[in-house]
């Protein structure tokens, strides 16, 4: 079965019928598209830009074509509903959150949410019980959270509606993800889980346990990312019992455009396809591909491209080792001149830099010819930068959690004013501001600025560290909740 592509075929046997459009989209198969990027897009992909037209299927109520190819991806990633999204994987995060938390409700989140996750906390009303990730001072990042962590939020709040988890990490890295969700369904609270860099983690046993195997309630998973279908094409795959399907697919649906991508719809169709049949064979590959690079990453002086042996704390249980993490704070550069330099020198891109590493990502598409040139361009940023190499230390904290004195919902919707941030320690923030690393936010809308936040962001500044979140770029001023004052 899993060989199959119900949506993809369906699309084929569309075209192949030659139908006469009298529908939108207006460029009826490029045909009134200008020139250039007609040519460039070519006719086979605007054939298939269609519509849900009736024997397209429909997306918001799959009946046909959509809906078997929702239930193949569901036997495939071992869940028992997929719904697909063709609106990213922030669409699926916001739709698991507003499926199991009302305004008011807690949800047990960690420190280091996506920005997708914040919008569903101002959408649902829901206030967040923080968890701070572990946080790493070899390499400069924050890894996830852990079970006793977890444990601790429930025993304080026993009436969180949900357990929210990022697993793996972006830089690959997984907690003990079964023991978490044990933890959390003892209590009956289900688990919600960021699986936007783990698609691929399911169809190999020596990647780390994917959400659906460790037993997790909902996961909006980016099958764009390292899965092989196009971006902005993700799914979220669930297992009924503590959330209702039906629940879940009304707000998903809520939050995607009737306009519907068959382009994107066909891409996971396949994508999952390749998954579920040769995904075993091209990750064993990859995987053997990674490893070998990490190795002889490893025999160069100056740079540190971590394995197995971070593998010793309970939130980091496990890594994904087609995540290539490259330490340079040896060279005496930042993560982000080195990317700089790559992309200059070597026309190299690389997934994501931060103050002191670079992440690059090994698929099944890269070859031995992509790996060289990597090598080739490492080698040579070291003889560029050997002469400043200094061993630095890395000191990664994060001040403690502030008070939330309303909720993130409130504070979107309450009257603001702004002043000098230098002033703004006793007042109600209306704007998040985080640091990098580790990219934690200081303080969220609705959280009370104390003195300790504007230290921490003040020796931060002064360290060179990149400030990000406030609208005033110069991080002079800040939106606060308006204070009402008597009238006299």
């Amino acid at each position: 079965m899993q060989d199959q592509t119900p949506l993809f075929s369906g699309l084929l046997q569309h075209v192949n019928n030659n139908p006469i459009p009298f529908h939108i989209p207006g460029h009826k198969s490029g045909k009134g598209m200008e020139q250039t990027f007609k040519k460039f897009i070519g006719k086979n992909a605007l054939a298939i830009d269609l519509i849900n037209i009736s024997p397209l299927d429909d997306l918001h109520h799959p009946n046909g074509m959509i809906k078997e190819a929702e239930q193949l991806a569901a036997k495939a990633f071992g869940a028992d509903f997929t719904l697909f999204s063709v609106q990213g994987t922030s669409s699926p995060i916001m739709a698991m959150v507003l499926s199991v938390c009302q305004p008011g409700d807690k949800i047990i989140v960690p420190r280091n949410i996506h920005k997708s996750v914040t919008s569903a906390l101002i959408f649902s009303g829901a206030v967040p019980i923080f968890v701070h990730p572990e946080l790493d001072n070899r390499l400069g990042i924050a890894h996830g959270i852990t079970p006793d962590s977890v444990q601790h939020a429930i025993e304080e709040h026993p009436d969180a509606k949900a357990v929210f988890v990022i697993n793996p990490t972006y830089y690959g890295v997984a907690a003990d993800l079964k023991k978490i969700v044990a933890i959390a369904h003892h209590h009956q609270i289900p688990v919600l889980v960021d699986e936007a860099h783990g698609v691929h983690i399911h169809f190999h046993d020596q990647l780390p346990l994917s959400a659906m195997q460790a037993g997790a309630d909902l996961a909006a998973t980016s099958v764009h990312k390292l899965g092989g279908s196009m971006t902005q094409s993700s799914v979220l795959n669930g297992k009924e019992g503590l959330i209702s399907k039906e629940r879940v697919q009304t707000v998903l649906s809520m939050l995607t455009t009737t306009s519907t991508s068959y382009l994107l719809l066909a891409s996971l169709d396949v994508a999952r396809k390749q998954l579920a049949t040769q995904g075993n064979k091209l990750l064993a590959d990859t995987i053997i591909r990674a490893e070998q690079l990490r190795e002889r990453i490893n025999e160069l002086y100056y740079l540190y491209c971590p394995g197995a042996e971070i593998l010793d704390t309970s939130a980091t249980f496990d890594f994904d080792p087609t995540k290539i993490l490259i330490s340079v704070k040896q060279l005496g550069i930042t993560g982000y001149e080195a990317e700089q330099w790559l992309r200059d020198t070597f026309k190299i891109e690389v997934e994501l830099s931060d103050m002191y590493n670079i992440l690059c990502i090994v698929t099944p598409g890269d070859g031995e010819q992509e790996i060289e040139l990597l090598l080739k361009a490492l080698k040579q940023l070291i003889l560029s930068f050997k002469d400043q190499a200094t061993e630095r230390l890395i000191q990664v904290s994060t001040p403690p959690i502030p008070a939330l004195s309303i909720s993130p919902r409130e504070a979107f919707y309450a009257e603001t004013e702004q002043i000098d941030l230098s002033e703004a320690a006793g007042r109600i923030s209306a704007e998040s501001i985080m640091i990098y690393p580790p990219g934690i936010p200081i303080f969220i809308p609705g959280e009370i600025i104390t003195e300790d936040s504007l230290s921490y962001i003040k020796e931060n500044i002064e360290a060179g560290l990149p400030v990000q979140g406030l609208e005033d770029d110069k991080l002079e001023k800040i939106h606060v909740i308006k204070e009402m004052h008597a009238i006299k």
